[in-house]
């Protein structure tokens, strides 16, 4: 992960870019830049559909009831 001041950076200068884009690239920037969200919110789903299917085959422990086994 990027530090705050990287973030920052990037962000500075991906800004300068986009003002100096056509409006065609603009569009076609947030049309790209929805369809990453759109596949990272599928994957969010994916891995909750992923988890519950194992906790219901495999069951759940609470990180305080391990820790309380394992003692």
């Amino acid at each position: 992960m990027k530090s705050e001041q990287e973030r920052q950076e990037i962000i500075k200068s991906i800004d300068v870019l986009l003002n100096q884009a056509y409006d065609s690239v603009l569009d076609e920037i947030l049309a790209y830049l929805r369809r990453i969200d759109d596949m990272e919110d599928e994957e969010d789903l994916q891995a909750v559909k992923e988890a519950r299917e194992d906790r219901r085959i495999n069951g759940a422990v609470s990180w305080n009831e391990y820790k309380e086994y394992n003692k």
